[in-house]
């Protein structure tokens, strides 16, 4: 293989997030992926051809990819062999000639192997064998297990994925179908993502799995589900549709062209958001609906943290208050439960745990603490009563609209919300109360 020089490797200044030191390369951002993926289940064997679109932030002659697991075989820059280096998670790449601020380059990617899961301090993450099938689930650092990527959620790309599998499965991936063959006892189908989407929203399920369609409007709504708990799941989803219409009317237009679950016959310990998509074990969804609320949150985050999306993983709390709060309002809509009652109880649960957290830095071991969910629900629901029912409402939907595709911080949100005041300046102070301090205000 080609080699680079040892001390290609990024430097501190240029590392993207204290959260993930270990992801991500500023130096640019991949404008588009280009993914040929050839999966055989039986031996979990997954074949890749990654072409990326890469447009320099800094003038640079090296470009670091981060890649898990997975072997290169070559790498070709704007159509010419050039010299890597793939040590450990990372894939470093020198470039025949630097690259000067926004200048473009096509880098090709050839790599193989056999796909699993990395350990974090999240636990294990990414590409995840099934009994018959397989997952990703990457938040927030486990797309490189499948795809060598600039794994970063600020670094939003289009793409175009084509996977190649035995016939027998169903493939679906994020992205709307465009084309499928059949190649004797083999199928290809091609993905677009024409939305901008971070990394670790990019998914692929391989499963024995039939296609309802649960609803084509206010878009369509598609359920991907083994047969035999196809009827379970259908009736957990049956309110799905309307689900859509009324996050839609609270939120704005719901961002992507369709929305799929997938429900897998293996138990999953945690329902996962995609960028179009949740995935649900069966286990989630036996019939008796105990679990609604959850497909509320999958549902929202396609708002927020797929279309809105943080742009450091300090800033969670955009992601999974919002969704949250989803939760409750649709409990006002479908069981008429005021978002209020949900209010007072979560803060009297949350007021007998430690407060040691602070919203908007809980750390990276807290970033996917409940007390993130429930006191980002309990933060909004906040504002809601400080500027009235229909400016909340109504920032909300200017706040998915004006950034839909974008990335966001809290203090774009602060400033955001603080236009819709009588006096902007209650609102900077509610909500540095509920963001900045650990303390847990009262519940006015």
């Amino acid at each position: 293989m080609g080699t680079v020089p040892a001390d290609a490797s990024p430097t501190a200044a240029q590392v993207l997030d204290p959260y993930t030191p270990e992801r991500g390369d500023s130096r640019y951002r991949v404008e588009h992926y280009d993914l040929d993926l050839d999966y055989r289940v039986s031996s979990n064997r997954l074949g890749g051809r990654a072409t990326l679109t890469v447009r320099a932030l800094v003038r640079t002659d090296i470009l670091r990819l981060d890649l898990v697991g997975l072997r290169v075989g070559k790498v070709a820059v704007d159509g010419s062999p050039a010299k890597w280096r793939h040590r450990g998670d990372a894939l470093t790449v020198r470039l025949p000639r630097p690259l000067e601020v926004d200048e473009t380059a096509e880098v090709v990617v050839a790599y193989a192997g056999t796909p699993g899961p990395t350990r974090t301090r999240w636990g294990t993450l990414g590409w995840e064998e099934l009994a018959e099938g397989a997952l990703v689930a990457s938040q927030p650092t486990g797309a490189p297990t499948w795809f060598p990527c600039n794994d970063h959620p600020s670094c939003k790309s289009t793409y175009r994925l084509t996977v190649e599998c035995d016939s027998p499965f169903a493939v679906t991936a994020t992205g709307v179908l465009t084309d499928l063959r059949v190649r004797g006892s083999r199928t290809c189908r091609v993905f677009e993502q024409r939305h901008p989407m971070a990394t670790y929203l990019a998914a692929v399920h391989v499963g024995r799995y039939s296609d309802h369609v649960l609803a084509e409007r206010p878009v369509p709504v598609h359920l991907l589900v083994a047969d035999q708990h196809a009827a379970d799941a259908a009736h957990e989803l049956a309110r799905l549709p309307a689900m859509v219409a009324v996050l839609s009317e609270r939120f704005g237009p719901y961002p992507f062209p369709d929305y799929t679950v997938v429900v897998t016959p293996d138990d999953l310990d945690i329902p996962l958001e995609a960028q179009g998509m949740a995935t649900f074990g069966a286990n989630w969804l036996k019939g008796d609906r105990r679990h609604e609320r959850l497909v509320a949150h999958e549902l929202a985050h396609q708002w927020f943290g797929n279309s809105l999306t943080l742009g450091t993983w300090s800033d969670i709390w955009l992601h999974e208050g919002f969704a949250c709060y989803a939760e409750w309002l649709w409990a006002e809509v479908a069981d008429g439960v005021p978002a209020a009652v949900s209010a007072r109880e979560h803060h009297v649960r949350l007021a007998r745990l430690p407060q040691d957290l602070v919203l908007t830095d809980p750390g990276p071991l807290d970033m996917f603490d409940d007390r993130i969910y429930k006191r980002g629900a309990l933060t909004l629901h906040a504002l809601r009563g400080l500027v009235g029912d229909t400016a909340f409402f109504d920032l909300l939907r200017t706040w998915t609209s004006e950034h839909a595709d974008g990335t966001v911080c809290t203090a774009d949100f602060v400033e955001h919300a603080a236009g819709y005041a009588a006096d902007p300046a209650d609102v900077r102070r509610l909500l540095g109360a509920w963001l900045e301090h650990p303390a847990l205000p009262d519940l006015a």
